[in-house]
């Protein structure tokens, strides 16, 4: 087997190794600590697996998920984060990821977590699973405001509390400032955001911004 860890911190990406090597003596690790050069490193060999961390230097949010799947398709991606698991796991398994794990359960549910994605399934923790189990059976139909948005819409949301503006974000996502700007309207009319202070102050609230 051949993996890809992608994370910023040397500690980090070390103790995954050790997971790896414990379950996988044979296996192949590759490691990047940022997006940039993960995609490189996948262009160079790639991968059977790759661990995502959410947080990377030069990303927001769930930006890194898009273009690490964009750069690896069909790659199956298993995403770490520090962040609420059930802040980011429905979204991510949304945007096509394969797993979430929070970073503090990494230790007793990575290797889980990976054996199931290579068996063709997806991965959330137990807690998790229950509450998406709840949501399909009707009985958590109150929505925050963030979860009522599209994919790209809440893309374009993190970007601008990240304090992006609607032309780099943009460049970011390969779309007109125009087309943000239409984006941006959407947010604000089905969320009732008044502005993008609003919005910004909201996604530091619910944990949405990355941590590190």
């Amino acid at each position: 087997m051949k993996y890809l860890v992608v994370d910023d911190h040397p500690i980090m990406r070390l103790g995954i190794k050790q997971l790896l090597f414990g379950r996988w003596p044979d296996a192949t690790i590759n490691e990047a600590e940022s997006i940039t050069a993960a995609v490189q490193r996948c262009a160079e060999d790639r991968p059977d697996l790759i661990v995502l961390d959410l947080s990377l230097p030069d990303v927001s949010g769930t930006e890194g998920v898009t273009r690490m799947l964009r750069a690896a398709k069909g790659v199956p991606l298993l995403v770490l984060s520090l962040n609420a698991e059930s802040v980011y796991a429905a979204r991510v398994l949304q945007m096509g990821a394969s797993g979430y794990v929070p970073k503090d359960l990494a230790a007793e549910e990575l290797v889980t977590a990976i054996e199931r994605i290579l068996a063709g399934r997806r991965y959330v923790t137990p807690s998790m699973a229950d509450r998406l189990l709840d949501i399909l059976d009707g009985k958590q139909m109150e929505q925050l405001p963030h979860e009522q948005l599209s994919a790209q819409e809440y893309r374009v949301m993190l970007l601008l509390a990240a304090g992006k503006g609607a032309n780099e974000i943009g460049e970011t996502m390969h779309v007109s400032a125009k087309t943000v700007s239409t984006y941006t309207a959407r947010i604000l009319q089905k969320t009732g955001w008044k502005n993008k202070i609003e919005m910004t102050k909201y996604c530091v609230q619910h944990g949405l911004t990355e941590k590190n």
